[in-house]
């Protein structure tokens, strides 16, 4: 039996769970959320508890057992509490600030850029040099930080770029002067 797939999902209150035809959809208070789910995995509500189940021991079912049940707790999490990603920016004059729902990076090229954000997402810069990102369905989330991360990642010389909150850059010695 899968460790993952066979653990019960609490539902919180307030947040609404419906399963039919293979397709999930959750609604809470950080917005509504549906995924269509493989036709052959099994799930259960009841008394605020999904369990999925699988149809045999074949090894495709047993690889979905597990998937199903994390994509369908992410999305019960994802409408209750929402995801967040926090990034940090480093570097001489490297900011980020909001324009409506743009986020506009100035990271060292000669013109800023500007990155228009899903609707579903909402980002924020509580300082200049750190980029808060949040939203309900946690895949979304990750693709827009990536993707912020991606306009210059940190380098191993100094360090400057735009990294995870947390994330340790392996540094790299310089040139040495003889």
């Amino acid at each position: 039996m899968s460790r993952i797939g066979k653990l019960p999902i609490d539902v919180p209150e307030k947040t609404e769970v419906k399963f039919e035809n293979s397709i999930m959809s959750c609604k809470g208070s950080k917005g509504e959320l549906t995924r269509k789910i493989h036709p052959e995995m099994m799930i259960k509500i009841e008394d605020g508890i999904i369990t999925v189940n699988r149809p045999s021991d074949s090894k495709q079912h047993r690889s979905l057992h597990g998937l199903t049940r994390s994509l369908v707790a992410n999305m019960v999490h994802g409408v209750s509490q929402g995801f967040e990603k926090k990034l940090e920016i480093q570097g001489v004059g490297f900011r980020a600030e909001m324009k409506g729902n743009n986020l506009n990076l100035t990271v060292g090229y000669s013109h800023p850029i500007l990155i228009n954000l899903p609707d579903d997402i909402k980002a924020s810069c509580p300082s200049p040099t750190e980029i808060l990102i949040e939203g309900a369905d946690k895949e979304l989330v990750g693709q827009v930080a990536a993707k912020v991360r991606s306009y210059k990642k940190p380098e191993p010389y100094k360090g400057k770029g735009i990294r995870y909150a947390g994330e340790y850059v392996r540094r790299k010695a310089g040139k040495t002067g003889v």
